[in-house]
């Protein structure tokens, strides 16, 4: 890995000018950094990444430069800085939330094409998306803004539409997002609310979010917006049912097996609660619950898929959804040539709490039919930690079949070959 310079200063590489020049902006030890370098060079452009890390998490002989994004005038008199020494950026990009609502702050000021920051700012905190969805006439169930620093009265607890779910407003990955069924359950989910945003580093405000609890069947939708107007690159289906009291993301298989019809309503309320938020290009991932009341978004995030959950989707022979997302950034044509036979995910959930000593039973899960790849992410000797404090998933079971039932029965039996030995772990409190 090559050190990123100092802020505002390029890497000692000479890029080549002949080439568009791509900003790609990616926090530091982003899974998603090298999946896009490899789109970008099958694209045939030159990328600069830019951190705020001490170091890129690139590849030795990658431009790369060291941003202060706490300071927006410093930040773009650097850029305008490494556009002046090495020529202009034909387009800015985000890999995750964060990035993205900073790649629209640079393009704005670049006089770039992308995504108001406004509109990316109310996709990346709950409590605002809920109210622009409000706003807009878009179904959205029950929901109240609770401060954290002053609980509801017990009369007011009491009049709240049970069951309700509760979630902190900026966290991501289904942190902090738990079903509470009574008053005395909410304030318990309140409290535990208040001690995970105490341990974090940056925790956002110190409200929660609260809303009636959406039954029914919950689904993913990967989407791509062009002048506002959403193309579905691919629907999820969730074939387990996500209840409570949390919700733990597991399979995605796709294509999804909801008619025609359904899947086209999932997709213009999508575009309707984009065209809320303000956002008009670029990749979306949303999800959303539909029941016999209709299709109800859950959130739509400017970003693609999370996890590695995106090499799942290929677009003809090579293709990438990286690829797909940077010639779109770049304002090139894509041509949208879907594989055949279904394709699905398992995020492993965490197993239990404690230190992880050794996974079992990964030859006999990899060497399921259907089973394509295991990835085992958590490193023996780290702590794991569940949800809704816990952030991050054990590791990714990958499948591909012709149907997509194989496809779930690939995930389940690979998964139940899975064994986790994790031990206990106490936390030791010292006083003065």
């Amino acid at each position: 890995m090559a050190a990123a310079p100092a802020a505002g200063a390029a890497a000692v590489v000479v890029a080549d000018r002949t080439k568009p020049r791509l900003l790609v902006v990616a926090p530091f030890g982003s899974y998603r950094s090298v999946p896009f370098l490899e789109a970008v060079r099958a694209v045939g452009v030159t990328p600069v990444f830019a951190t705020e890390g001490k170091s890129a998490l690139v590849e030795s002989g990658v431009p790369g430069l060291r941003l202060p994004f706490a300071d927006p005038a410093r930040c773009i008199s650097a850029i305008r800085e490494e556009i002046r020494r090495h020529g202009p950026f034909a387009a800015v990009l985000g890999l995750d939330d964060w990035g993205a609502e900073i790649a629209g702050t640079i393009a704005a000021e670049l006089g770039l094409a992308a995504n108001a920051p406004a509109a990316l700012a109310t996709a990346r905190r709950k409590d605002r998306a809920r109210a622009a969805l409000a706003a807009a006439g878009v179904r959205v169930p029950w929901h109240q803004v609770i401060p954290l620093d002053t609980f509801p009265t017990a009369s007011a607890a009491q009049a709240f539409p049970y069951p309700l779910v509760i979630k902190p407003v900026s966290l991501s990955a289904s942190r902090g997002v738990m079903r509470v069924d009574t008053p005395e359950t909410l304030y318990k989910g309140l409290l535990r609310l208040v001690r995970l945003l105490d341990s974090c580093a940056d925790p956002g405000p110190r409200v929660a979010l609260a809303e009636a609890f959406i039954p029914g069947q919950e689904v993913a939708l990967e989407g791509l917006l062009t002048d506002g107007c959403l193309e579905t690159l691919a629907l999820f289906d969730k074939p387990e049912p996500l209840d409570g009291p949390f919700f733990e993301e597991t399979y995605y298989i796709t294509p999804s097996r909801l008619p025609a019809v359904t899947q086209e309503a999932i997709r213009r309320e999508v575009e309707s609660g984009a065209r809320a938020y303000g956002l008009r290009e670029g990749p979306v991932h949303a999800e959303c619950r539909i029941n016999a009341q209709g299709v109800f978004i859950i959130e739509i995030a400017a970003r693609t898929i999370g996890g590695l959950c995106g090499r799942l989707l290929r677009f003809g022979l090579s293709c990438s959804l990286e690829e797909v997302i940077v010639r779109h950034a770049l304002r090139e044509p894509v041509t949208l040539q879907r594989q055949e036979g279904a394709s699905g995910v398992l995020m492993i959930p965490v197993p239990a709490a404690g230190i992880l000593r050794r996974v079992e039973g990964l030859m006999a899960a990899d060497r399921v039919p259907g089973v394509i790849e295991v990835v085992i992410d958590v490193r023996e000797g780290q702590e794991l930690v569940p949800l809704p404090e816990g952030s991050s998933y054990v590791g990714f079971i990958f499948a591909r079949a012709p149907t997509f039932e194989a496809v779930f029965e690939a995930l389940k039996t690979a998964h139940a070959h899975l064994r986790f030995v994790v031990s206990p772990s106490w936390r030791v409190r010292t006083t003065a």
